[in-house]
């Protein structure tokens, strides 16, 4: 299968679980609104879900994954087997010990990380309190589930672990549609997603343990102990968690700092759900992929196919990325409407959301080239020099952030995310090509400056298109006509950027259907290491 292939494999299943992700936020916008119950609840889950992204998905992904790609080169699956099991022992130890000490500590950690703006509510405090306490416990489940799903990705199986997540959502949206049934008001739907939460994390966990069985590997418990192989994973995950994880730690700062003001917690979580949607089917898909593959070449000294495979990943990133920035930018504001205004979810509600949708927006390019440039560096076991740009990252973060919320409020939080954002890709990107690890690629410099051009045309189009269609994707329009304004409104869109990148030779379809042909590991032609 080639890399563009499994990139769409990926992001087919990523797609899947950010659609049923978004009739989950549709639900629950409908359900509660801005309140102080989706407050306490998307607080409360923010915290288990960035400890999970940090330590799980981020450090594994990072660290996990080129250790186990290097023990099935040199020892086949015995050896990966064994090398499995000493770090599932110790992972599920250090899981228990942590779950512990973070349920005993949760009202301190609510009063002082989670949510510190709600200490002066004692009523929302507590909730918080509450639903963090039933949530905390997916951290454990998809801790082990990323370590199931890094080893499915390692021996190149992809769709399991990728397909898993959608699972979340299903379940939030039979959850929200069975209290809906049964007239439950808002406090009881917080706690019934809080132990759908939970479910979810035990289904999620079980579709990758018996994935990786079927793959030919049994995972067996064994007695903890500080083994080399061990030593060495921690050595890479720890600074992996932090940089890996660096969009989801300005997310829980920002959190933080939002609540402090009503309706904030929520407005920037709803805001979140929309462009986590490009960068989940682009940026996820791609460091997946990337990194078993890029990990490969690299341990079998090819140069050259692994420079073609960090160009080719920024090409197609940047491709689709670029229009789904410039079209959240510009109509914003009918999209947020369209999807979440409805019953406890009101117009000043979409006017805050799709304010903050549309500064977020500006850092989506940033976002994902992050998730492009990082494997390039995990791939060779460095995973030092990205922590310390996630730490510069984090600073101008929160300093942005405390500057901008007083006056600003939830949009202030995003200008201060997308900052931090683009410094952070901009050092990725000078360091490798200071180092020599990024191949010089002259057609994708060509091509850049004609995407973004292909994009902005877009958006311009787009913004005419808003005003022409403003009778009915505007309020007085219906629901049936907004929906239908607004799809035929993102399909010309579509339609204009790519006949305009296309056009005007910022993409190939003749590369295209190489790049869908061609194998990974297989020698690039030297006609066609700087082709895109």
């Amino acid at each position: 299968m080639s890399l563009v292939s499994k990139f769409m494999g990926v992001g087919a299943a990523t797609l899947a679980s950010r659609i049923f992700g978004f009739g989950r936020e549709m639900l629950m916008a409908a359900a509660l609104g801005t309140g102080p119950v989706a407050g306490a609840f998307y607080a409360a889950f923010q915290f288990p879900n960035t400890f999970r992204r940090l330590f799980a998905e981020g450090a594994f992904n990072a660290a996990f994954i080129p250790l186990f790609s290097k023990e099935i080169e040199a020892n086949g699956l015995d050896g990966a087997r064994r090398f499995s099991e000493e770090v599932f022992g110790f992972l599920f130890t250090v899981l228990v010990v942590i779950t512990i000490i973070m349920q005993l500590s949760m009202p301190v950690l609510v009063a002082t990380i989670i949510a510190p703006g709600y200490r002066d509510d004692p009523v929302k405090f507590s909730l918080t309190v509450n639903l963090a306490l039933i949530m905390f416990p997916y951290l454990m489940c998809m801790s082990l589930g990323a370590m199931m799903a890094g080893m499915l990705n390692s021996l190149r199986r992809y769709f399991a672990a990728a397909i898993a997540p959608v699972f979340l959502n299903i379940i939030l949206i039979a959850v929200l549609l069975w209290a809906w049934r049964q007239g439950r008001d808002e406090l009881a739907i917080g706690y019934d997603l809080a132990w759908g939460v939970l479910a979810a994390g035990l289904v999620q966990l079980g579709i990758v343990w018996t994935a990786v069985r079927r793959a030919g590997i049994r995972v067996r418990f064994r007695r903890p102990r500080m083994t080399a192989n061990v030593k060495r994973l921690l050595w890479l995950a720890a600074p992996a968690a932090v940089t890996g994880g660096i969009t989801q730690i300005n997310t829980l700062i920002g959190t933080a700092i939002a609540s402090g003001q009503d309706r904030a917690v929520p407005a920037l979580a709803q805001a979140d759900r929309f462009y986590q949607l490009p960068l989940g089917v682009v940026g996820i898909a791609v460091a997946i992929v990337l990194l078993p593959e890029l990990s490969r070449a690299l341990k079998g000294g090819h140069e050259v196919e692994a420079a073609h495979l960090q160009n080719r990943s920024v090409e197609f990133t940047l491709f689709l990325t670029l229009p789904a920035a410039a079209a959240l930018i510009v109509i914003s504001e009918p999209i947020v409407r369209v999807l979440y205004e409805r019953g406890a979810f009101t117009a000043a509600d979409t006017l805050l959301v799709s304010s903050v949708l549309s500064i977020f927006a500006l850092g989506l390019p940033a976002f994902v080239l992050i998730k492009a440039f990082t494997p390039g560096y995990f791939a060779r076991e460095d995973t030092r020099t990205p922590m310390i740009f996630a730490a510069i990252s984090v600073a101008v973060n929160i300093t942005t952030a405390l500057l901008l919320f007083p006056s600003l409020g939830a949009p202030g939080i995003a200008v201060a995310s997308a900052a931090a954002g683009w410094i952070n890709a901009l050092l990725l990107f000078t360091v490798l090509v200071r180092r020599g690890h990024w191949g010089r690629d002259t057609a994708l410099m060509k091509r850049i400056p004609l995407l973004v051009l292909s994009a902005g045309l877009m958006g311009a189009a787009l913004h005419f298109g808003t005003r022409w269609l403003e009778p009915w994707l505007g309020p007085a329009g219906s629901l049936v006509e907004q929906i239908a304004a607004l799809a035929a409104l993102t399909a010309a869109g579509a339609a204009i950027y790519f006949v305009l990148a296309f056009g005007m030779g910022a993409a190939s379809l003749g590369q295209v259907r190489r790049s869908l042909r061609r194998k990974p590991g297989r020698p690039v032609p030297p006609n066609d290491e700087n082709a895109a």
